[in-house]
């Protein structure tokens, strides 16, 4: 009878974590409200499973933490930069150029913008663009040669021919 008990804990055990796993595999591929809802259901139908249970409760607060949308509030062209500068930090080049874009538009003779893009396409492997745009923020603003010839993140770049013309121009 014993043996019978936990056979049956360890069957319990065995969906308890099943569930359990296929909620996570929802979950790492950014599925929160479905996560959500599938680790809703383990203190329902496991509640034995305390261990799991728990970390249930725990990723379900994480899952709604995640679901909710960034709102972000950008006016100024000071706004659209310095977000611009969070996104490159985060490594999130293309949506970095999207919100570049957005300044561009009200300051469209800003070499700060022009050189941050050009950062952006260097950080992307797009060569070609990013010396497109330190070519026009150094016609802009000799300056941004002396920071380009500086620049950790143009270190792929210091060899190439192109690259050493349009630093050299100032």
């Amino acid at each position: 009878m014993a043996e019978e008990k936990g056979k049956v804990k360890k069957d319990d055990y065995q969906k308890a974590l099943t569930a359990y796993n296929q909620a996570m595999k929802v979950f790492r591929k950014g599925g929160y409200e479905k996560a959500a809802e599938m680790l809703k259901t383990l203190p329902e139908k496991h509640a034995s499973e305390k261990e799991l249970v728990d970390r249930a409760q725990i990723y379900i607060t994480i899952c709604k933490v995640r679901q909710k949308k960034e709102k972000i509030l950008l006016k100024t062209f000071e706004d659209y930069y310095q977000y611009s500068v969070y996104k490159i930090n985060q490594g999130e080049f293309k949506e970095a150029l999207k919100w570049l874009e957005k300044a561009r538009q009200i300051k469209p003779k800003e070499g700060k913008i022009l050189y941050l893009m050009a950062d952006a396409y260097c950080l992307m492997g797009n060569t070609e663009d990013c010396l497109e745009q330190l070519k026009k923020a150094i016609q802009i603003d000799k300056y941004f040669s002396i920071l380009a010839q500086n620049e950790s993140d143009f270190e792929s770049l210091k060899e190439d021919k192109k690259f050493k013309l349009i630093t050299r121009m100032a």
